[in-house]
């Protein structure tokens, strides 16, 4: 972390208890990020809202998440890791236990906002505290471990939120999420070692951040990289209902291989980025064009509908290798930087799923979803190419941090 009070390293066990309760903060945030759009109509129901003014709760959170990720980290330039760890995740629990308790519409989209707030710093923070307990060749995979806990959270909190969501109400998501949140900071209080700022520690050595070259080229790539996968998933009901002609019930089997290669992706994805971490993220963004070209192609085909959503969970696998980038060449401003990452996932979401919607609307179907999905990692292969090229011209290389 920053400067241990105690220099006596982590044993092996206890840099695994670290890990587990950094991951256990993740899948509550994933757990009530996800959810909550399997009970948009209940939502609906309770506020007496059609169902696409439910939706507002999701872009409000996604604004939160977008909004609080840079201005949490500046704000706490000057705090330690474990201290702001605690407030970020303090602030995530009062936020779904009062959402839980919302007694109207305005009130609860205005809390979706606000519990979004920690979002991406607290992914930032637990990032970097992950890769310091590690040795270097390790970093992505400490990484990944971190970034498990969200990906875990699609493939069974999701599904089981929502399912006691729909059998008893809406509001048993957020009280469960609220105390998933007040476990993770009782394990962080218990395991996190006590650690100080870093010595120089100011609210411009974060802003330096956004000055690099490099730092705005991999946000940019994981805005677009990642935009293919939320431009094909967002609407991926309705191409298994209407395109594949597959029976509703299949749907949550779809939603369950997608979380099933989210996992494998994560896992896979951050151990190849400890061997060849530029090289995965290239790879995976020319992996990214084939498999949602091929989506495109085969979309009515019920079979390699299910195989295409399976793969297309895979394309996470890029997720810990991009966010060891960003720790690279982030120099001094390490926090705003990997905070930022999920600021740019977020807009990836919303650019993606805008555009996904848009080809659907213009009428040209859903399987043209995966074409929208190929096009955007192309545009991200781009970006990744001139990171690279102007690196190995020595124009914005930066020095690890």
């Amino acid at each position: 972390m920053h400067s241990k009070e105690d220099a006596t390293p982590l044993t092996r066990f206890q840099v695994v208890l670290v890990i587990l309760a950094l991951a256990c903060g993740g899948f509550g945030i994933g757990t009530g990020e996800f959810a909550i759009m399997g009970l948009l109509p209940d939502v609906a129901a309770t506020f007496q809202v059609t169902t696409p003014q439910a939706g507002y709760v999701i872009s409000a959170y996604a604004m939160g998440v977008v909004v609080g990720a840079p201005l949490i980290a500046i704000a706490g330039a000057k705090a330690s890791r474990r201290s702001l760890l605690l407030i970020l995740m303090s602030v995530f629990t009062v936020g779904n236990l009062a959402s839980a308790l919302a007694p109207d519409f305005l009130s609860f989209t205005v809390l979706r906002f606000l519990t979004g707030l920690p979002h991406g710093a607290y992914f930032g923070v637990s990032a970097l505290v992950a890769a310091s307990l590690v040795p270097v060749q390790m970093r992505a995979q400490a990484v990944g471990y971190v970034m498990m806990g969200l990906t875990v959270a699609t493939l069974l909190g999701t599904p089981v939120m929502a399912y006691f969501g729909q059998s008893l109400n809406w509001r048993v998501l957020f009280l469960s999420v609220g105390v998933i949140g007040a476990i993770t900071v009782t394990l962080i209080w218990l395991y996190l070692p006590r650690d100080k700022p870093s010595e120089g520690a100011t609210v411009m050595r974060e802003l330096v951040a956004f000055t690099h070259p490099q730092v705005l080229l991999t946000l940019t790539l994981a805005a677009t990289g990642f935009g293919g996968m939320f431009s094909i998933f967002s609407y991926i009901a309705g191409t298994a209902t209407e395109l594949a002609n597959m029976p509703a019930g299949m749907v949550p089997v779809i939603m369950a291989l997608f979380g099933v290669g989210m996992n494998m992706g994560n896992v896979v994805g951050s151990k190849l980025a400890d061997i060849a971490l530029m090289g995965t993220i290239g790879g995976m963004l020319i992996f990214n064009i084939v498999v949602m070209t091929l989506f495109s192609v085969t979309a009515a085909s019920p079979w390699m509908l299910c195989l295409c959503t399976f793969l297309i969970g895979c394309t996470f696998a890029a997720g810990p290798a991009i966010q060891t980038r960003l720790m690279d060449v982030a120099a001094d401003g390490q926090t705003l930087a990997a905070a930022s990452m999920h600021s740019a996932f977020n807009i990836a979401n919303a650019l993606g799923a805008w555009l996904g919607g848009l080809v659907i609307t213009l009428g040209y179907g859903y399987a043209a979803t995966g074409y929208v999905g190929a096009a955007l990692s192309f545009v991200g292969l781009l970006v990744f190419t001139a990171s690279v090229m102007l690196e190995r011209r020595g124009i914005c290389g930066l020095r690890p941090a």
